[in-house]
């Protein structure tokens, strides 16, 4: 936390340049914001911020090699007072669960960057914590819903891909009847008619990614 006199530091990292320069553009109109430094990737972005030790990072959760939910860990596993600021363009719950158990203290939709951005980081810079109504709504309405084991995620994602349950069966080395149950586990946590239909929600909700 910065006191009022002093500069907030900001480290951004976005694997789109034209994102990073639109960001540097808003920081640099603004007398309380540095940016001191851009990553294109989450490696990197764990490098800088040990080098520069910012008080607020904008992380997009989305990118090769290491992701930013990797990078925030990383980070936060090294730094446990370092405040974060997911920036994304996916506003699934899936999302949104793994930037918050990662440690994010915040959750910026690239599309609400210009009105938003700043507010945002000088809230998680004091100590706050940001969460828009876009995406608070969207995580209490699926909060209770049970999330879906590494294994029915595997399945979920061979289903997403067209095979059969028996097909599903051959990949993961296992009974075919088994698959059946975990498919049956998916659609109820779901809250899926068919095999169609969950797939369908789980795009939605981040749960799986084209």
């Amino acid at each position: 936390m910065t006191t009022a006199s002093e500069v907030i530091t900001v480290l951004c990292v976005d694997d789109h340049p034209l994102v990073r320069k639109g960001i540097a553009s808003i920081l640099n109109n603004e007398s309380d914001m540095n940016l001191v430094a851009e990553a294109e990737d989450g490696r990197t972005a764990v490098e800088l911020f040990r080098k520069h030790l910012p008080h607020v990072t904008l992380m997009d959760l989305r990118m090769p090699d290491i992701d930013g939910i990797q990078a925030t860990r990383q980070i936060r596993s090294e730094y446990p007072d370092a405040r974060i600021i997911a920036l994304t363009s996916f506003d699934g719950d899936q999302d949104i669960y793994k930037a918050i158990d990662a440690g994010v203290q915040g959750y910026i939709l690239k599309e609400m960057v210009h009105t938003e951005i700043l507010n945002a980081i000088r809230v998680v810079n004091s100590g706050g914590k940001l969460m828009p109504p876009e995406v608070s709504g969207k995580f209490n309405d699926n909060e209770i819903q049970a999330a879906l084991t590494p294994r029915e995620f595997e399945v979920l994602t061979l289903v997403a891909q067209g095979l059969a349950n028996k097909e599903i069966a051959v990949k993961l080395g296992t009974a075919s009847g088994t698959i059946k149950i975990h498919v049956q586990n998916i659609l109820s946590k779901l809250q899926a008619s068919d095999r169609t239909h969950a797939v369908t929600i789980a795009l939605q909700r981040g749960i799986l990614h084209i």
